[in-house]
């Protein structure tokens, strides 16, 4: 009877099945096998991220029979082909057994081994359609595997068929399916986990109860009649089962890094991708950020960003976009974002200017109240201190952070230059250096974190621009000398100066560390934003921290913000590796300087050749004010700053509480201490000179006798953020 049938069988496949396709080798359909997700690996190779690449089906990595369960192998073999390790393809014995009507019928799976369904799922035209398979289909598919069996393993089928079986929805191969419903490896499946995952096989997408009912049967033929099967609690757990969603479509380190990569890859996305990151250094970062995140707890700040860069090779190795779980926007990348840098373009305006000749490290600029014409009206920048400074050397103004040193340099070297000389840093501003006019100088254009580092790596590489790079098979870009090496030099040298950093950040501040690092902060437009960046001589680190809804930040600035993140990687970076000060460049010079009227302590400095002196000092000024003859007392008093229709604008780099005005008047004919100051309904002080904490708004200043009577009033306006009571106090650039 089993001869005549396979006589009947060959004659069909004469009629029947056509020309001979090629059989695809075992070896050939594990390397085309693609799987719906790409993987981030690390510079070593570990992974780092999982991102889901294909959105209409999901497929996991090709599983070894090896790393599958014993369990689902032998519930799959019982329930789908119990012969399959006696049969070459084809059960003569189950087709022989039954009708002809019954043998081919799709909605049973009697007599279609597990090598004839591997046949239907390698040759795209033997795949089952809605209408099942018709006669030639069915033949075809016999004679494939019989043909697989004569050039293929036991084993490799059986392999090949777990890793290509559809199992439910959008659920391909037994990666996906353990992953997703079992929420582990495909190595873990129990008894019970591997019948139900024999069940899927026969009836992908039916309802969980039948599919209990399915598996219950398959683990009694598993477990055999000895042993007792529990049909109600395998009911339930397939309930459970057949609900999980368990395999996340993104998880891992660096998921703006994954989409980034993917992004760029021609040709479809890869099963992996070796980036540049460094996944230690990847993970610290992200913890460093989000435990400093809830340190700042009641602060109003979820987001931040992280990126490391290594100085030679411009190497990513470390790119944190958000902060995760704790931010409301953890899609959108903090790297690449563009936000307001604050006083972080300062190391930049003053290289340019030394490098321009304009300046010197030990100059002295006034710092004092500034009053700048602009289109929109008086520009008028603030400092960090209650009061001003005076003379100060640029060393001291660019490490202590100070504003109006920076903007009067900024005028010496114009808005337009500045704007270009930050281009050829990699800085790109979408408006003109005109556009942003002095404000340029205290950080209002909008930059990216990415773009920030990088261009402090210029620094630390003697004023050369190199691009970065995420991925080490990239070839490097060339460079372009972006600033002169001496200036880029002696404004890192001021950088790493404690000693001139002290005046507005004290001597032991988070900014300070025991190896040789140069660093700078930065806040933005109503605390909206904060940054630290530095370097050493290895590598350079940028910390961005502020709200990715634009919303401003309480009491929050670069050193309670950005600045500990930055530290913690600076002392992770070089916890064994030193950091020594960088060797000046040819033809940088160093020189004893002295400064007059004891401004600051005598010190050694750097020039550029030309430029050096010894002692840098300021002609004793004229006191301000009116000269009157004796007889002529009656000339009024009048207020000499500021200026009627001044426009005030708040910098978010200092505490609102600390934040002042200095009032000045001539007193004319009158005594001093009989002049009143009033904003308002109030009195605010007396004499010639007073302070005023500025609020928003419009205010009229009025010079007043004891009597009340007016003699001199001034309009002006005060912009910004008002500040709140409940976060007032210290707060540092």
């Amino acid at each position: 009877m089993l001869k005549a049938w396979r006589g009947w069988f060959f004659v069909a496949v004469l009629a029947l099945a056509g020309p001979a396709r090629a059989i695809p080798g075992f070896a050939e359909v594990r390397a085309d096998h693609q799987p719906s997700e790409t993987v981030l690996l690390d510079r070593a190779g570990e992974p780092l991220h999982r991102l889901r690449t294909d959105a209409h089906v999901r497929r996991g990595p090709w599983v070894a029979l090896k790393d599958i369960s014993p369990a689902l192998r032998q519930a799959l073999v019982l329930s789908e082909d119990k012969r399959f390790h006696e049969h070459s393809g084809v059960d003569w014995r189950a087709v022989s057994s039954a009708a002809w009507a019954n043998l081919w019928n799709t909605r049973t799976r009697g007599a279609s081994t597990l090598t004839m369904q591997l046949a239907g799922l390698l040759d795209d035209d033997l795949r089952l359609g809605q209408g099942g398979r018709t006669l030639r289909q069915k033949i075809g598919q016999a004679v494939m595997a019989t043909r697989l069996e004569s050039s293929w393993q036991k084993s490799q089928i059986l392999e090949a068929y777990l890793n290509l079986v559809p199992f439910r929805g959008e659920l391909v191969g037994i990666d996906a399916l353990s992953r997703t419903l079992f929420a582990k490896a495909p190595h873990g499946l129990q008894d019970t986990e591997a019948a139900i995952a024999a069940a899927l096989v026969r009836a992908p997408n039916a309802r969980p109860a039948l599919v209990a009912q399915r598996a219950c049967g398959v683990l009694k033929t598993m477990r055999g009649s000895g042993v007792p099967t529990d049909c109600v609690a395998l009911d339930m757990q397939t309930e459970v089962t057949l609900a999980r969603r368990a395999f996340a479509a993104s998880e891992g380190l660096a998921p703006h890094v994954a989409r980034r990569l993917v992004t760029a890859s021609e040709g479809g996305a890869p099963a992996t991708l070796r980036s540049t990151l460094d996944a230690g250094l990847q993970r610290l970062a992200q913890q460093a950020l989000q435990q400093h995140i809830r340190e700042l707890h009641g602060r109003n700040v979820e987001d931040g960003a992280v990126v490391v860069l290594d100085n030679a090779s411009g190497d990513v190795l470390a790119w944190v976009g958000s902060t995760g779980i704790l931010s409301s926007a953890a899609d959108v990348d903090g790297v690449t974002a563009r936000r307001q840098p604050g006083s972080t373009l300062k190391p930049f305006l003053y290289a340019q200017a030394i490098a321009e000749r304009r300046l010197t490290a030990a100059s002295l600029l006034h710092d004092s109240p500034a009053h700048l014409q602009t289109a929109s009206g008086l520009y008028i920048p603030q400092n960090y201190d209650r009061q001003f400074k005076g003379w100060v050397s640029a060393r001291t103004a660019l490490a202590a952070s100070l504003n109006v040193p920076a903007v009067r340099t900024l005028v010496m070297v114009s808005p337009d230059a500045f704007a270009r000389q930050l281009g050829k840093l990699g800085i790109t501003l979408k408006e003109g250096g005109d556009y942003y006019g002095y404000s340029l100088a205290l950080g209002s254009p909008e930059v990216s974190l990415l773009e920030l580092t990088n261009a402090f790596r210029a620094l630390a590489n003697g004023g050369r621009l190199c691009p970065t790079r995420l991925q080490a098979s990239v070839g490097q870009e060339a460079c372009t000398q972006a600033i002169d090496p001496a200036a880029a030099f002696i404004a890192g040298d001021i950088l790493s100066d404690g000693n001139a950093r002290a005046r507005t950040f004290g001597t032991d501040s988070v900014l300070s560390t025991r190896f040789w690092t140069a660093v700078k902060t930065g806040t933005s437009k109503d605390m909206r934003d904060n940054w630290a960046v530095g370097f050493s001589q290895r590598y350079t680190v940028g910390v961005w921290m502020g709200n990715a809804s634009g919303a401003a930040m309480w009491d929050v600035s670069g050193t309670s913000g950005a600045a500990p993140v930055w530290a913690t990687l600076m002392r992770h970076l070089h916890a064994r590796t030193p950091s020594r000060p960088p060797a000046p460049p040819p033809g940088v010079l160093r020189q004893a300087v002295r400064f007059g009227d004891q401004l600051e302590a005598a010190r050694d400095e750097w020039f550029l050749p030309g430029t050096q002196q010894a002692l840098f000092a300021m002609a004793s000024e004229a006191a301000a004010g009116s000269s009157t003859s004796a007889g002529n007392v009656s000339v009024p008093p009048r207020i000499t700053a500021p200026q009627d229709g001044t426009i005030l604008a708040l910098d978010p780099d200092i505490p609102p509480a600390r934040q002042r005005l200095t009032l000045l008047a001539d007193a004319g004919g009158a005594a001093p201490a009989g002049l009143r100051w009033w904003i308002g309904a109030h009195e605010i002080g007396r004499g010639t000179q007073t302070q005023w904490l500025p609020w928003p708004g419009r205010h009229l200043v009025q010079l007043r006798d004891p009597a009340g009577r007016v003699h001199d009033q001034r309009r002006i306006e005060v912009r910004g953020a008002a500040a709140k009571a409940a976060h007032a106090g210290s707060r540092s650039k």
